[in-house]
């Protein structure tokens, strides 16, 4: 006998599945074409999975692989990812080069995207700090509820608590001082624009 889904959609996670807007779903709504099931205390729509079924479109899940480093000194090493997730199964590998604490990168915004719509069947990564260092958990947890698998590669046993903590403070570190650097390069270059001018009128 066939189960049906009665997990609960948000009015983004339903224009998803039918290959529709937001708006668009908004606009049913008001219209009559398309009831909600109930409204959040928020005052959000949510719609049950089973009542729109024979709606939703049927879409490939893919198996995705995801590879980050963080410089462009660490190409080598991207490309090394992206092999063995190939080679691991992937059917598609995002990669993505920037820091491990940057929530931005186009390569992240891809994947969660793909999960939120409902075409992605597992996520492998090589280590699960590829991913992020801190909120991972998060995204593992809306995995769960997208029917999303995950594995990891090179998952090590639990580590102590205080060499978890040293590379937190490492990564802080490390990502907060190429920030000063960074900004304090930009105030340099600024400096040197600014009195470049100068010297040219000043014949110097």
């Amino acid at each position: 006998m066939k189960r049906l889904d009665f997990s609960l959609l948000s009015v983004g996670e339903l224009a998803a599945k039918l290959g529709a807007t937001s708006a668009t779903i908004r606009r049913w709504c008001r219209a009559g074409k398309l009831t909600e099931t109930l409204r959040t205390v928020g005052n959000h729509r949510r719609f049950a999975s089973c009542s729109f079924s024979h709606l939703i479109k049927e879409k490939e899940r893919r198996n995705i692989g995801y590879a980050r480093v963080s410089s462009h000194d660490q190409k080598s090493d991207l490309q090394s990812q992206i092999q063995r997730l190939k080679d691991s199964g992937c059917d598609e590998v995002i990669s993505d080069l920037g820091s491990v604490l940057n929530c931005k990168k186009p390569g992240l915004k891809k994947l969660l995207e793909a999960i939120w719509g409902g075409t992605v069947c597992s996520l492998t990564l090589t280590h699960a700090d590829r991913l992020l260092r801190f909120g991972k958990e998060l995204v593992f947890y809306r995995c769960k509820q997208f029917n999303v698998s995950i594995q990891i590669l090179d998952d090590p046993e639990d580590e102590a608590f205080e060499t978890e903590l040293v590379k937190d403070v490492i990564t802080l570190m490390t990502v907060f001082s190429a920030r000063l650097y960074g900004k304090r390069n930009w105030k340099n270059r600024r400096a040197l624009e600014q009195t470049q001018p100068n010297s040219v009128l000043t014949g110097n």
